[in-house]
Parts: structure tokens; sequence; C-alpha cells
């Protein structure tokens, strides 16, 4: 059977890594970006095919495009059966007293607010469906709290929270919800804001991907409420 699955924020590092991972595999994919210049690297990167990979521009921060979304993707292949909520960001260099009010709010909406959007709707798709996976993205700095990064770590200690509330929920109905803990990711982008690092130990894009291909399969059945560290060898 093709499974239907939705990757907000689909195409960053892990995205496409994942993305590279499952299009040849009997998933219709539903991927979507925000800046143009994603779209472009993505679609020279993949070939777009509307019956299959399907690309499309959503702000996953505003709950009603995300609602148009799902209701788009439902009416061109029926039902939905994942969700990644791969949307999000880091801000650093700032403790509690030095943080401002605008960079709290775009921590919250980048990180929380993105998924919780998703998930509150993609919840009755999936339990229509009587099987499903979500997959949201936490981070390790959401249980270790480092200094200087604050409203990234309340931001994404609130996305662990929201993972394990909703795989209470969903106990018994076939779905399950877990999330991915990653820590420093090598990509090109850590690597430049990190120059001095030993990026020999972080694990990379296709690495976590892997991870994530797993928890999206009947095998990962047995895991609801997961916090999955994918740390590298640091």
């Amino acid at each position: 059977m093709s499974r239907t699955v939705v990757i907000t924020g689909g195409t960053g590092g892990l995205g496409k890594a994942l993305v590279h991972r499952l299009v040849s595999q009997d998933y219709r994919l539903a991927v979507t970006y925000l800046l143009p210049d994603e779209a472009t690297a993505f679609e020279e990167e993949f070939e777009v095919d509307e019956d299959r990979l399907l690309l499309t521009r959503v702000d996953a921060t505003n709950a009603e495009a995300v609602a148009s979304l799902f209701k788009d993707v439902s009416e061109r292949w029926g039902e939905i059966h994942g969700l990644l909520s791969l949307v999000g960001g880091w801000a650093g260099g700032r403790d509690v007293e030095e943080t401002d009010d605008v960079r709290l709010e775009r921590m919250l909406d980048l990180n929380l607010r993105s998924a919780f959007y998703s998930v509150r709707t993609a919840l009755p798709y999936l339990r229509e469906a009587g099987w499903g996976r979500i997959i949201l993205v936490g981070s390790r700095g959401a249980v270790d709290y480092p200094t200087s990064q604050a409203a990234f770590n309340i931001s994404k200690a609130g996305v662990v929270a929201l993972g394990k509330s909703v795989a209470n929920e969903l106990e018994g109905t076939g779905v399950t919800a877990n999330v991915l803990m990653p820590s420093v990711i090598d990509t090109p982008a850590t690597r430049s804001s990190l120059p001095y690092a030993d990026y020999l130990s972080w694990p990379t894009p296709d690495e976590i991907a892997a991870v994530a291909e797993f928890l999206l399969g009947d095998e990962s059945g047995v895991m609801n409420g997961a916090l999955v560290p994918v740390y590298g060898q640091a």
C-alpha cells in the first residue's frame, strides 16, 4: 500500500536526506518550503512529480496555511499516514536576562507553533486512516539546557512536551508520535558557524534520516512517546 507523508520544512539538509531515502519507495511525499531559493535548490536535486512528490510553499507558523495544506493533500491523494515536522531554527548567544521578545517569539514560532499546528491538523487525518506516524524534532538542548540559548531550549522543550502529550492521547489508535533529539548536525552551514569545532563526531543528515525512516515504518509501532537521541559520537 502506498502511504502519504507530509514533510514540513523538507527542503533543508535533513528533509532532503529523508526524501532521498523515501522517494524511490512506496511513498507519496508532500514537502513544504518557505523561501524561493529553497524550492529552486530542491527542484534541482529532485524530479518533482505531482503523482509521487509534491513541493508546496507553506508558512508552517500560520495555522490556516497548514490546514489548507492537509486539505489539499487529502483531496489529491486520499488518506494521510505520516507527518514529519522539520520546520525549525536556532538562535543563541543570549542568556535569559538578555533575551528580547523578538528572539523569544521567533523561536516559539519556528520550533513550537509550527509543530503544534502541524500535529493538530494532522491528527484527524491519521486517525481516519487508522495507522499513522508523527515524528517531531526536539533537541538535546531541551533536556540538557545549555547556556546562552534559553529561547531555543524553551521552544524545543515545548516540542518534547507536545510529542509526549499527543503520544498519550494516541494510545490504542494505531498512530504513534515520537521525537528525534539531535544535538549538532553536520551540515555546511553548521561547519561555517562553528569553524573550530570537531565536526567528525557530529551525525550527518543522512544518518538522522535513517532513524526517521525507521520511525516511519511498521517496525516502529512498539515505540510511542519516545525521545530518540541522535547525538553522534559527542
